[in-house]
């Protein structure tokens, strides 16, 4: 961070005999906060308004029902997000949300900008890769480990906000399908909202990680789709090359 002009960094400004705070201090704990949410850098550029409608086809269903447009079904999920944000943005409490569909649909990007709409109002949020993190707590098991296992979890059971990406990108274990259900039944039982993506439908992560998952994701989460024909990371890289 650049060091402030006004206060010189110490967060102090004096007029005279009196001693301000200096404006700086409210840019520095949205900075400290996004630290602490470990949101990718990548993802910390993420809006609501930069979810593009145009990779959501709107005149193809992805039912045979044709219930809904892939765009209409987007509009949807991008209001329920932007809902939850703008809910969420004082007093986390609540229901989350649980974002199913196919890779490349736009899920970890509406929850990065959910995550980064509450940061900027000075809310705390953690952002996990669900992987990751059962990595970091088998690596919390060596003899000099920067965070302990219950330090981690602590950390993701009580945290305000808790977006967790990827859940079913894993080979998962008794171990590690015990280490997700103790996040998730505490922080139901706490009334503290989730974010969660994956790219498997519930009844795919009935069958990955249990029913005892699915029912607490239930309970915590609505549930929305995010779908499209064709994978827009893959759709943006060919369209970078022209």
């Amino acid at each position: 961070m650049i060091k402030c002009t006004n206060c010189d960094g110490s967060g102090i400004v004096i007029k005279g005999n009196v001693a301000y705070k200096c404006s700086c201090t409210k840019q520095r704990v949205i900075e400290m906060k996004y630290k602490e949410s470990r949101l990718p850098a990548k993802l910390q550029q993420h809006t609501f308004d930069k979810f593009e409608l145009r990779y959501y086809p709107e005149d193809e269903y992805p039912d045979k029902n044709k219930a809904a447009t892939y765009r209409e079904i987007a509009i949807n999920t991008l209001e329920a997000a932007k809902n939850f944000a703008k809910r969420n943005s004082v007093k986390a409490e609540g229901k989350g949300l649980f974002f199913c569909g196919n890779v490349g649909s736009g899920k970890t990007f509406l929850s990065s900008a959910i995550a980064n709409y509450l940061l900027s109002k000075g809310q705390r949020v953690l952002f996990l890769v669900v992987p990751d993190l059962l990595d970091e707590i088998k690596a919390s098991y060596n003899k000099e480990p920067e965070t302990s296992e219950i330090e981690l979890l602590q950390h993701a059971r009580n945290i305000p906000v808790l977006i967790l990406d990827d859940l079913g990108a894993h080979n998962y274990t008794d171990w590690t399908r015990n280490k997700i259900y103790s996040i998730l039944n505490s922080r139901l039982n706490n009334e503290l909202p989730t974010v969660i993506n994956s790219n498997l439908t519930l009844e795919e992560i009935e069958e990955q990680l249990g029913e005892r998952i699915t029912s607490r994701i239930v309970e915590l989460c609505d549930i929305y789709r995010l779908l499209v024909p064709k994978d827009i990371r893959h759709l943006k890289n060919l369209e970078r090359r022209v």
